[in-house]
């Protein structure tokens, strides 16, 4: 599929319905995504940062988080939007060059969070954050060609401010141009619906916290449009190597190595992945 394709066809996932878009890390889980039936990618700041031994929020610089998308893309013909924080920067304009050098990697979209990298997260103040988002979202416009510009309001889930200021910047950035909305981790399904409720665009759930009990349905149902993981299936793995590692070394035990897949079966699936 060329670039053009997969820009319009990440374009149309969000026009309607409900879909899952997975978070990779590396170019072999993307292929083992899109091989097992993923219809987009989207990096994930953390999975990312965990490969290079690094902590979350701040770890990876834009120069390497756009090289680690370039190579995302390159590994199946999905298209791939960037989990890209703040930006990479502080004021508007960072926002919006980050929006044209991820356009220029070839990335179908990016979400940008209202936190800044600085200990205790804290977010933007409000009116910085809607010109970041306003930057961003006429940016991604003048590139002439669909790209998902995805404004997420994170003070829930750092507790840095509560469901009411969510919204509250929410229902901004939505009137900055965001063609995306997200507030990670609400505290329940009748938050969700809250969110949902108070705006026009398309809403992105993550499936963690209490939303990890629903369904896609479920969360169909309530309106979300797009469903990510974030670092979920990437710390999953690390749970593995951490079980698994524990059993070997301290109790002698390779039991939990019966669950294991096929090396044929992965490499079938590599195979099917880069190839579709």
């Amino acid at each position: 599929m060329s670039l053009a394709a997969r820009h319009q066809a990440f374009h149309d996932l969000h026009q309607q319905g409900c879909f899952v878009i997975p978070n990779p890390w590396d170019r072999g889980s993307a292929q083992m995504m899109a091989a097992l039936g993923a219809r987009a990618l989207a990096t994930s700041s953390a999975a990312h940062a965990f490969t290079l031994g690094r902590p979350d929020l701040g770890g990876v610089t834009r120069d390497e988080a756009l090289a680690h998308a370039q190579d995302l893309i390159a590994a199946t013909p999905l298209p791939v939007s960037g989990d890209f924080e703040n930006g990479f920067g502080d004021s508007p304009e960072d926002v919006a060059e980050t929006v044209r050098l991820s356009a220029e990697v070839g990335l179908s979209g990016i979400s940008v969070e209202d936190t800044q990298m600085i200990p205790g997260n804290a977010p933007y103040a409000f009116d910085l954050a809607v010109e970041r988002i306003k930057a961003g979202a006429a940016a991604a416009r003048a590139l002439g060609r669909p790209f998902i510009f995805c404004a997420r309001a994170d003070g829930v889930m750092h507790g840095t401010y509560d469901l009411t200021e969510a919204i509250r910047r929410l229902q901004a950035f939505e009137a900055a141009g965001a063609d995306l909305l997200y507030i990670p981790v609400p505290p329940g399904p009748a938050e969700l619906k809250q969110i949902v409720a108070s705006v026009t665009k398309p809403v992105n759930a993550l499936a963690a916290g209490p939303l990890k009990q629903l369904t896609v349905a479920e969360l169909a149902t309530i309106g979300v449009r797009r469903i990510s993981l974030g670092s979920q299936i990437a710390r999953l793995t690390h749970a593995a190597i951490r079980d698994s590692v524990t059993a070997m070394l301290n109790h002698g035990s390779f039991a939990p190595l019966a669950t294991t897949a096929s090396g044929d079966e992965i490499d079938a699936l590599l195979l099917k992945g880069a190839s579709q």
